[in-house]
């Protein structure tokens, strides 16, 4: 069996996170963020291992005291290395798993290149933070590979069993890998990630997304048969044509076996916006699958014990922990964005 990029309900050993610090752009809502953080810490933890990435010693001692009195708080690990912003889930590392004769699952890291999704933020430091941690054993025996190709992590969604689903509008930007058409990109991601396909799509993108269309923000593989998604049903909210035209797109898509996907929406929650008064990318969609858990985000809104109830459809064995997260998109993320999960068979340092 080749490695193969595993699914995100697939065992886990950890997440990372990279914690917020007054030199990111969450400066001025820096409490609001933090506790953020901390709750979504404390329900990881319940589960499996956190790995918290610290700006420097400083912010690693402070961050240590929030949680040394907390319950299983020897499952969180802090790692020094600088970054620009807290968006792991874009630079930090994929990892690839296949599962020997012993059952042993083998991990590869694989660090790609990210520049500011296409040049739009500063990341020299968000860049390099897999090595950092690589070099200072975080991860163990686990090899890590430097992979040229630009590529964030909430750029693409994986079954497991060799179909990975991505967006045009992201991956075919001009300011991402400007010398690669889309069947250069397909093979490369096929090569690299042990699959058989590429399932494309051209619509979707919401109001507010620095990401140019992250699938994690849209459509979501709760199986290898079973997509749920995003859907406007408001046809006066400005995304209702474009989430009409995603929703058409998804009905057309085929399993392996050839069948329809079984296709469950989530709601589509009311308009957030800044205090510029710029809208928001608030989505239900942005769920973070662990072990025997989803942390769910929601926005103190009426649609969120909806989305709840629908998640829980969709994870009918898995406790789902909602986690307000109106303080994350004021930065136009939220919580899958802010996470990245090491598949088991990495062991922590």
């Amino acid at each position: 069996m080749p490695y193969q990029l595993p699914a995100e309900w697939d065992k886990q050993s950890a997440v990372l996170l990279s914690w917020p610090h007054p030199e990111t752009d969450w400066a001025t809502t820096l409490e609001r963020v933090e506790q953020c953080y901390r709750d979504i810490t404390l329900a990881i933890c319940r589960f499996q291992q956190v790995v918290i990435v610290c700006h420097d010693d400083n912010l690693k001692t402070r961050v240590l005291s929030l949680f040394s009195a907390q319950p299983n708080a020897e499952r969180i690990h802090y790692q020094v290395a600088p970054v620009n912003d807290t968006w792991i889930r874009d630079y930090g590392p994929l990892s690839i798993a296949k599962q020997g004769i012993t059952k042993d699952e083998r991990v590869e890291l694989l660090d790609f290149q990210f520049n500011g999704w296409g040049n739009k933020f500063n990341a020299c430091l968000d860049n390099a933070v897999n090595q950092r941690l690589y070099q200072q054993g975080v991860f163990s025996a686990t090899p890590m590979r430097t992979v040229p190709l630009i590529l964030e992590g909430g750029s693409i969604e994986s079954d497991g069993a060799g179909t990975l689903l991505t967006t045009k509008h992201c991956q075919l930007s001009a300011e991402r890998n400007p010398k690669l058409r889309q069947s250069d990109i397909e093979t490369q991601l096929k090569e690299l990630f042990g699959a058989q396909r590429v399932l494309w799509l051209s619509h979707g993108q919401l109001e507010g997304d620095d990401t140019d269309g992250h699938i994690d923000t849209l459509v979501r593989f709760c199986s290898s048969s079973h997509l749920c998604y995003v859907r406007c049903d408001d046809r006066n909210d400005s995304h209702y044509g474009e989430m009409q035209r995603l929703e058409k797109e998804l009905k057309a898509l085929r399993t392996t076996s050839g069948k329809a996907y079984q296709l469950t929406p989530l709601p589509w929650p009311s308009a957030k916006y800044n205090r510029q008064g710029e809208r928001l990318p608030a989505t239900y969609a942005n769920f973070l699958i662990i072990n025997g858990a989803v942390l769910l985000p929601v926005y103190n809104d009426k649609k969120d014990d909806e989305a709840i109830a629908v998640l829980q459809e969709c994870f009918p064995e898995r406790e789902i922990i909602p986690i307000n997260c109106l303080p994350l998109i004021e930065q136009s993320g939220s919580l899958h964005c802010i996470t990245m999960q090491l598949p088991a068979g990495i062991t922590l340092d």
